[in-house]
């Protein structure tokens, strides 16, 4: 006998979400096939370690776009929750190849800064400049939605790493031509990596976090069951379980045993006040509630099935 309610959000422009993502994989598709003729022609490690990542950039902003669109489809009878996790599941495979990425670069700088090789710089510049320009601007389309959404966030960290590969590529280049330092193509190339590893964990723990259905890190729930304990007719609050389904929607459903038999009409009210007061004070948006009158069973507040 659950009762299920669901307060609706407003959504501010998605279409711009998708519309900056797929112009992104077009600057990147760009990029990538200039700066692979471009490090092969030139010699360059760092090139052509920047021209995977952006490979993997174009990847993880398909991934990205891909998520976008499947999430705004409706929910069916085969999918009742729709594809509400596509975009987790994305910022996921995204936090995850960040990383495999990174590793792999550390690896060839280790290998590389032992043998340095000579090195075309012009051709180094001039990429490097065209991929700070590509990468810039894909940086400054994606900003303002990576900040509410992990999904956009795991793209939008992708690019900014790559600029930023692109900058040091650029050092780099200007270094070499003018120095003829060349060791400088490996260094850069292990701080970008090692930069990218720090980026994609914290991403790959949250979302990992949201697919396990671990407890949102701002939910209480001790406090939240001594709360609704205070509420009037009620016993006691078992049986809870609270989980993020997406980054809109965090969901509560528990038990809740009554001091006395009431009736349905009663019950709608009280349980009108739990949504309210759950969703006033913690955003939780979906509350489904097992009323309980003299049942037998675990009245722990975790139960473990």
């Amino acid at each position: 006998m659950g009762h299920n309610h669901s307060h609706n959000h407003s959504h501010s422009h998605p279409d711009l979400k998708g519309r900056n993502l797929f112009i992104s994989i077009l600057l990147n598709i760009l990029i990538t096939a200039s700066q692979v003729i471009g490090g092969v022609i030139s010699g360059s490690l760092a090139l052509l370690s920047d021209a995977l990542h952006n490979f993997s950039d174009v990847i993880s902003l398909v991934v990205s776009y891909t998520a976008n669109k499947l999430a705004k489809k409706q929910a069916s009878f085969h999918r009742t929750f729709g594809y509400k996790r596509a975009e987790i599941l994305a910022a996921f495979i995204n936090a995850s190849t960040l990383i495999i990425v990174a590793v792999l670069l550390i690896i060839e700088a280790i290998k590389r800064f032992q043998n340095p090789e000579e090195i075309e710089s012009n051709l180094v510049i001039w990429l490097s400049l065209l991929g700070i320009i590509a990468n810039g601007l894909s940086v400054l389309l994606l900003k303002k939605d990576s900040e509410a959404n992990m999904n956009m966030k795991s793209a939008y960290l992708h690019l900014l790493t790559d600029m930023m590969a692109s900058v040091a590529v650029l050092i780099g280049g200007l270094l070499m031509k003018y120095y003829q330092v060349y060791w400088v193509d490996s260094v850069l190339t292990f701080i970008i990596a090692i930069y990218l590893i720090w980026m994609g964990f914290d991403l790959l723990i949250n979302s990992t976090k949201v697919l396990m259905l671990f407890t949102p890190d701002s939910i209480p729930i001790k406090k939240i069951v001594a709360e609704i304990n205070a509420f009037e007719s009620i016993k006691n609050v078992h049986h809870v379980h609270v989980w993020q389904l997406n980054e809109e929607e965090i969901h509560l459903e528990a038990h809740i045993d009554f001091n006395e038999d009431i009736m349905l009409s009663q019950f709608d009210v009280i349980l009108h006040k739990i949504e309210d007061y759950l969703f006033d004070k913690y955003d939780i948006n979906h509350v489904n509630i097992q009323p309980e009158f003299g049942k037998d069973d675990a009245k722990d507040v975790i139960v473990q099935d």
